[in-house]
């Protein structure tokens, strides 16, 4: 198998901060929008942690999209990531 069927390829769809700790979170998309992964950093982490575009995921991390208007923003979003930046790109 390689790396393509043990992967899907998401990318970046949403970057959002909250709470008192000030947690920053990203979520990751396919291009269909119907999945999504969402990672929970802190600022001091985001600082050193490279962020890029896109990311490959095991198939089993995705959680599904169930809300039509969020699988369609998130797929909007990722087509336009991946129009607009190579997948290894620093965003």
């Amino acid at each position: 198998m390689t790396d393509d069927e043990e992967t899907v390829q998401c990318w970046l769809v949403e970057r959002s901060s909250y709470g008192d700790e000030r947690m920053v979170t990203l979520i990751y998309a396919p291009p269909d929008g119907d999945r999504h992964l969402t990672k929970q950093l802190s600022p001091n982490l985001l600082r050193r942690k490279r962020i890029t575009a896109a990311i490959d995921v095991e198939p089993d991390r995705l959680e599904p999209v169930t809300d039509e208007e969020t699988q369609e923003r998130y797929a909007t979003e990722a087509q336009r990531m991946a129009e607009r930046h190579d997948p290894d790109a620093e965003v």
